[in-house]
């Protein structure tokens, strides 16, 4: 991250920004993993308020290949800034045109510390499972992972998703474990849309 010379004001925006601001709502849905996020255009509406009674403002700009700048301003003319790259999986308009949208939802969320995802505490990053008072695993290990199957309204699901870029193979590794024969089948997906 880099910044302007200053940043004294602007600081002390991002304190009120963060008394108004509140949590941010998933308004939207990923079907594959059926879990709930909060949008671009939902979060960009929370924060739109909050940003202009402070003085506060963000623009963003891709750079180069897979870069994206996000720049926070505020009206004393002090600002913060960071960039970072993301490849789209398949390198077509679409799918650049949905990591930038990716990338905007994660910098605006990141730069502002905006509350929006559950707090894990990290276990799923680091492998860890929870306890209940008995001391017994509340959360499935890596090894309890189901088998995903071809021919089943799961595979097929992923691979609908796989083929229109809405999910990576890596995503779908998280939440099953996959045989190399329906690997390589989402492998093939992947780099040819799946037609409906």
């Amino acid at each position: 991250m880099i910044t302007s010379p200053e940043i004294k004001n602007i600081c002390t925006a991002l304190v009120a920004f963060h008394d108004e601001v509140g949590k941010i709502a998933k308004d939207a849905k990923n079907p594959f993993f059926k879990s709930k996020y909060a949008s671009l255009s939902g979060i960009l509406d929370a924060i739109s308020k909050p940003l202009i009674s402070n003085g506060l403002s963000i623009v963003q700009f891709p750079e180069g290949e897979s870069g994206l700048t996000t720049r926070l301003l505020h009206t004393s003319g002090e600002w913060m800034e960071a960039t970072y790259n993301m490849k789209s999986v398949k390198d077509t308009p679409q799918d650049r045109g949905s990591a930038i949208t990716y990338q905007r939802r994660y910098a605006i969320g990141a730069i502002l510390s905006l509350n929006i995802d559950e707090d894990d505490d990290g276990n799923n990053a680091s492998g860890k499972t929870e306890s209940n008072t008995n001391g017994q695993n509340t959360q499935p290990s890596k090894d309890d992972k189901p088998w995903l199957n071809d021919n089943t309204s799961s595979f097929n699901e992923a691979l609908k998703a796989v083929g229109e870029g809405k999910v990576t193979i890596a995503q779908i590794e998280k939440k099953y474990k996959l045989s190399k024969a329906v690997k390589a089948i989402l492998e093939g997906a992947s780099k040819q849309p799946v037609n409906n």
